[in-house]
């Protein structure tokens, strides 16, 4: 017979993007089926406590999610499951502080939780993965989180970008998958990347090939299927993690770290 899927993860095959030590323990947690990905998701268990640092255990975990006052919410959806997968562009509302977060990626690859205002909350950027026609000649498009939206506008394509409104579901404004406007790469060797698109290669029967420039003047070379655009010319719809986006050498980084020292011992 064959075996179904397992229900255990070790810890030392948890993505990397989670950020667990090998020595905490033997096994992490795996998230359950959802909207996203298993490798492109953060269960909230490790939110909860690996991030905010608000339980010690996975026993405290699952009191937090199951409370009656419903604390949780992913989307303005109360989530109860403590492996619910939380994934890039959702937002995560705790009821308790009124804190605010974004799930991002930053220029190295690893979930971060992006604080974000009340206003900023009440929409989410969704990418666009299919659209077809379904039955009875209903046109529909899918999103990366699992959404269908049937009778979207005909301009909208695949790799476009849409805005949502979380507590209606509707769409509020589009972005083109066009050159001039911004994108962050969400896979491959440059994940967590910005920077505006320059041009498009195009290859019959294989990947298009997306030239990307950031703030600083530095052009790369992605795979279409790993952009993600976030803005209409150089102004983003969301809020970038502190470091926008940029990507900086590991000389260019401890520089960065000695003139933070120098200004802390100056004030």
């Amino acid at each position: 017979m064959v075996r179904g899927p397992k229900k255990a993860l070790k810890r030392i095959n948890a993505p990397k993007s989670w950020m667990l030590d090998k020595l905490g323990g033997i096994f992490a947690t795996k998230p359950s089926q959802g909207p996203h990905k298993y490798r492109e998701s953060l269960p909230l268990t490790v939110v909860l406590k690996h991030r905010l640092k608000y339980a010690l255990t996975g026993r405290e975990v699952t009191m937090i999610v199951n409370d009656k006052e419903g604390n949780i919410a992913v989307d303005g959806k109360i989530r109860r499951d403590p492996r619910f997968p939380a994934g890039l562009m959702d937002v995560i509302s705790i009821k308790k502080t009124g804190e605010l977060y974004r799930v991002l990626y930053d220029v190295k690859g690893r979930f971060i939780l992006r604080n974000i205002g009340a206003e900023e909350a009440k929409h989410k950027l969704c990418k666009i993965t299919k659209k077809a026609v379904g039955p009875n000649k209903i046109p529909y498009i899918v999103t990366h989180d699992g959404r269908t939206l049937r009778f979207p506008n005909p301009e909208i394509n695949v790799y476009d970008t849409v805005k949502l409104d979380i507590a209606t579901g509707q769409v509020v404004d589009t972005v083109q998958f066009e050159t001039g406007n911004l994108c962050m790469i969400t896979s491959g060797n440059n994940v967590g990347r910005v920077g505006v698109i320059v041009h498009r290669d195009r290859h019959i029967g294989g990947f298009d090939i997306v030239h990307v420039r950031d703030a600083r003047g530095h052009s790369f070379a992605t795979r279409i299927g790993n952009v993600f655009m976030i803005g209409k010319g150089k102004n983003p719809w969301i809020s970038l993690p502190k470091e926008k986006g940029i990507s900086l050498t590991p000389l260019e980084e401890k520089q960065t770290r000695l003139e933070g020292r120098r200004k802390t011992r100056k004030n």
